[in-house]
């Protein structure tokens, strides 16, 4: 059985960003380090998006930037001025290629393409299962989810960001490649939060999601069926699908990170690493994995890692609301950005506000459902 100081159950994003900045950081190369996974990590499944004012370290992956975008309901359209900020898009290949072009540089990481299937923990050692041998280590890095614990439990609300995603190609120059539509609620919301998500990389090219926030998955047709809806209404009637994506990201404040131990860390959606309240992944686990690589540095005890902050308290909030009330998610959304600042929105999206910042973007959402909200999430708590 071969030991290593560090093991990755899972090589998703979380992990892939934490181990790339290790090596960036050039303080771990005498720490041997694993990488578990059941995906080669080498198709193109997932495109991600993040906005920031200044340039990233994943640069090279991203392959399309915005500084406007569209918010849109039933009622009204907006054009948002993003600047300072960018909006990026990134390609699950082109981040995996990034990544495992630095790792497979160095001497002191293995990657092996093998599901994992136990793992046991004792004062000492942490033993790992795979399907076909077993490893030891000292500290293990967990993003495999076990989507058990937040649905076994009614104390924190759950939903899912669940969606199906196009890249088409149109036959005519129909979309406008400088500007993004950030949420459009145009759609019918059929009692959820619904909402088509735009992505043009050209005047003819372009990812279409159908997003919803919500508890329950629809049947694949529902999906697509509403994406043909849409293109017709924008005026595409002859276009080819080049691409197909899909996706189910839980939306939960649950505490993911209390079963962390001395030397086991949950990371990514498995500790709570992804946006509760927009399902947003890529930004929040770029700096959650850059505060690992720095905690790992003066730190030894995992339980040490995770702060709670008010933000979790805002999520929990505003997932509060569309548990009991699914159907509101247009109006709150819409509330936010119709009049308010959308810098500022962003800012207080990436958990960078001062609580002067913060009541400002609270006092355009509907007072009266958050006060309610705070009550009832008070009694659950009492309960």
């Amino acid at each position: 059985m071969k030991h290593y100081d560090y093991i990755f159950t899972g090589a998703g994003l979380s992990a892939l960003m934490t181990v790339y900045k290790l090596v960036q950081s050039g303080k771990f190369k005498d720490k041997s380090i694993l990488l578990l996974d059941e995906n080669t990590k080498k198709t193109n499944d997932r495109t991600w998006c993040f906005w920031k004012t200044t340039d990233s370290v994943w640069e090279q992956s991203i392959s399309k930037k915005w500084d406007s975008a569209l918010f849109a309901n039933e009622d009204f359209r907006r054009d948002l001025d993003l600047q300072p900020y960018h909006y990026n898009m990134v390609k699950g290949l082109d981040f995996y290629n990034q990544v495992f072009d630095l790792l497979s540089k160095q001497e002191n990481i293995t990657f092996i393409n093998e599901k994992v299937l136990e793992i046991e923990e004792s004062e000492t050692i942490i033993l790992v299962q795979t399907e076909k041998e077993s490893f030891s280590c000292s500290k293990l890095f967990n993003s495999i989810y076990n989507k058990y614990k937040a649905e076994s439990q009614t104390k924190y609300p759950l939903l899912q960001q669940h969606f199906i995603g196009w890249f088409i190609k149109s036959e005519k120059p129909i979309f406008n490649q400088e500007q993004a539509t950030f949420m459009d609620f145009s759609v019918e919301q059929k009692g959820n939060t619904r909402f088509m998500y735009v992505l043009p990389t050209s005047k003819t090219e372009a990812l279409l999601e159908y997003t919803l926030f919500s508890h329950q998955h629809l049947k694949k047709e529902e999906y697509e069926n509403e994406i043909k809806k849409y293109l017709k209404n924008l005026g595409i009637t002859n276009y080819e699908i080049v691409e197909k994506e899909q996706g189910s990201i839980p939306m939960t404040c649950y505490p993911f990170w209390k079963a962390n131990t001395k030397n086991v860390l949950n990371i990514g959606t498995s500790g709570g690493w992804t946006k509760a309240s927009t399902g947003y992944t890529f930004k929040n686990s770029d700096k959650k994995s850059s505060e690992l690589v720095a905690f790992l540095q003066r730190e030894t005890d995992f339980t040490k890692f995770h702060r709670k902050t008010k933000f979790w308290f805002y999520d929990l909030l505003l997932l509060d609301i569309l548990d009991r009330k699914n159907e509101l998610g247009s109006h709150i959304f819409s509330s936010m950005f119709k009049k308010g600042n959308p810098t500022l929105i962003f800012k207080f999206l990436d958990e960078e506000t001062t609580l002067y910042e913060d009541i400002q973007v609270i006092l355009k959402c509907p007072k009266m459902l958050f006060i309610k909200a705070i009550f009832h999430v008070a009694l659950k708590a009492m309960k």
